[in-house]
């Protein structure tokens, strides 16, 4: 699809390229209250933490929401630049590439990205954070109003169903985020540059090479589990990888593509969500690579809707509103409790993930560890373990 002389269309995702299998959920049997589909999702948000979902009726604001994406991040960078996030931890605006750390090295993401605020797109044409570009601005009525709203209304019946299977009380965890109180909510668009012909060195597997090889594809975002309660991904290249609970990150071969499927977007639970449930659902480890094969010389677009707590919710577990958390922190050796009993906000969770993911507040290693996310699921698969064991 042309959009303001950008080519959106693909070459399809080759077909020796191994990726990992994901439960398909139907939204439309999970609005209807069907069982079997209600356990299935069960089923993924606990093991892996990540499915498709199908019939979630958002494909035509998906549709304009990448033309907007595509016209934003077309624009000059110093037009994009007055809209810069900054280094501070705020996450509404624009981030340049190379503004993140996409590893304990250091080395800067690749990704571009506009994140547009739920809180201003449901107050617009009143200001609730930020201002944005006249492209986002003239499509803000007809296009990013009606796809946050349709987002989050895909959003709070997943929480009515996974609260349901928690034994917590009616309303509890959609308590946690009303859209009349701030948080860190927001769409993304995202554009990462195409890999040119003449440049072996962003490596990225293509058909012709050995399916089990091990060969490095260049990262655009690092390892990292989300910040939030609920992702939802519309991408149409291949390029995000999950890394199946158990197995090292360090090791290329435990990293497995997700097929991009047409008319299915791609959810997971965030940290806050593993963080309320006490473990129980899982917030799972994952990165985004060079697309494999003739993908990898297209731009990759995608599309994001984060779903997170209200900025005063206190993140820790429901241990006294449900004898299931309970008794998944009964379980749960002393020592790895702390990640899940935090109390800090949910706004104070987001921003500090926010500035430690940047360039410009690396101080080491260290730093990149603590803003990804890896020690919620570092003890998420410890409990795994134990409960196996």
């Amino acid at each position: 699809m042309p959009v303001a002389g950008i080519d959106l269309a693909n070459p399809p995702f080759p077909n020796n390229v191994p990726t990992h299998p994901l439960l398909v959920i139907d939204y439309t049997l999970i609005k209807s209250g069907d069982k079997p589909e209600i356990e299935r999702l069960w089923k993924a948000a606990t093991e892996l933490g990540f499915w498709y979902l199908k019939n979630h009726g958002t494909e035509h604001e998906v549709n304009e929401m990448f033309e907007m994406g595509a016209e934003t991040l077309k624009l000059p960078l110093d037009e994009k630049m007055k809209f810069e996030q900054g280094d501070e931890g705020k996450s509404f605006g624009y981030k340049m590439a190379g503004a993140l750390v996409s590893d304990e090295h250091g080395t800067p993401d690749t990704v571009e990205f506009l994140n547009i605020s739920k809180d201003d797109a449901l107050a617009f044409p009143a200001v609730a954070h930020r201002t944005y570009p006249s492209t986002v601005n003239a499509r803000m009525f007809s296009t990013v109003k009606p796809f946050v709203q349709k987002s989050l209304e895909v959003n709070e019946t997943i929480l009515a169903v996974l609260e349901d299977k928690l034994r917590l009380p009616e309303g509890a965890l959609r308590a946690c985020h009303p859209n009349t109180q701030f948080s860190y909510s927001e769409a993304r668009c995202i554009r990462n540059p195409p890999k040119l012909r003449d440049d072996e060195a962003e490596v990225s597997p293509s058909p012709n090479d050995d399916p089990n090889s091990t060969k490095k594809a260049k990262i655009a975002l690092g390892p990292h589990s989300d910040f939030g309660s609920l992702t939802i991904l519309h991408n149409r290249l291949g390029g995000l990888q999950v890394l199946p609970p158990g197995l090292p990150a360090s090791d290329e071969s435990s990293w497995s593509y997700v097929l991009p499927m047409p008319g299915h977007a791609i959810c997971n639970i965030g940290d806050s969500l593993a963080i309320l449930s006490g473990g129980i659902l899982r917030s799972n480890i994952h990165r985004v690579v060079s697309p494999p094969g003739e993908q990898a010389y297209h731009a990759r677009w995608s599309l994001v809707f984060f779903t997170r707590p209200g900025n005063g919710v206190r993140l820790g577990a429901f241990s006294e509103k449900s004898d299931l958390i309970k008794a998944a922190m009964e379980r749960m050796q002393p020592e790895l409790k702390s990640v899940f009993e935090s109390n800090v906000t949910a706004g104070e969770w987001v921003n500090k993930r926010n500035r430690l993911g940047r360039v410009n507040n690396r101080k080491g290693p260290e730093t990149y560890r603590a803003g990804a996310g890896v020690d919620i699921v570092q003890v998420q698969s410890q409990q795994q373990a134990q409960t196996r064991a």
